[in-house]
């Protein structure tokens, strides 16, 4: 099903979300990163391909682009800023299994002004919520589109 054809006006709601985040001030590579981990904790083929072609196109090295899936066992790979978003991103996508460590938190607040924060939080939830459509709906990755 095309959710957003279905749905226009909650698609809409949604894109509103995304466009306001893209004027946070967040490093878009940064958000993009973060993007990619939530969709691959939550499965979702069309996500991982969007925003792995994303960041293809914005220059993300391929190297750093594979090695997204094991940020911690990627040494100096990622910035102490991205490692903290990742590590935020896979805590706030991860909420059911047990709440949010303090530890967690203490880590992202560190690297994190209060509105960063808050703004990395919603782009977690938002590409959360798009996961869930995604996988849902059984939305086709454009790679299988042109393979």
């Amino acid at each position: 099903m095309d959710y957003a054809k279905a749905s226009p006006e909650g698609y809409k709601a949604f894109g509103n979300v995304y466009a306001t985040l893209q004027k946070s001030g967040l490093p878009k590579e940064l958000v993009d990163l973060a993007y990619l981990r939530v969709s691959q904790i939550n499965g979702c083929a069309f996500c991982i391909d969007m925003h792995s072609a994303d960041l293809l196109k914005s220059g993300l090295a391929v190297d750093k682009l594979v090695l997204v899936a094991v940020w911690r066992d990627a040494g100096a790979v990622f910035s102490g800023r991205e490692r903290a978003a990742l590590a935020w991103a896979e805590s706030v996508t991860r909420v059911a299994g047990g709440g949010i460590p303090d530890a967690d938190y203490a880590a992202a607040a560190a690297e994190f002004s209060d509105k960063e924060l808050a703004d990395l939080t919603y782009a977690i939830g938002l590409m959360n919520a798009f996961n869930r459509f995604g996988v849902a709906f059984r939305s086709t990755p454009s790679a299988a589109v042109r393979a």
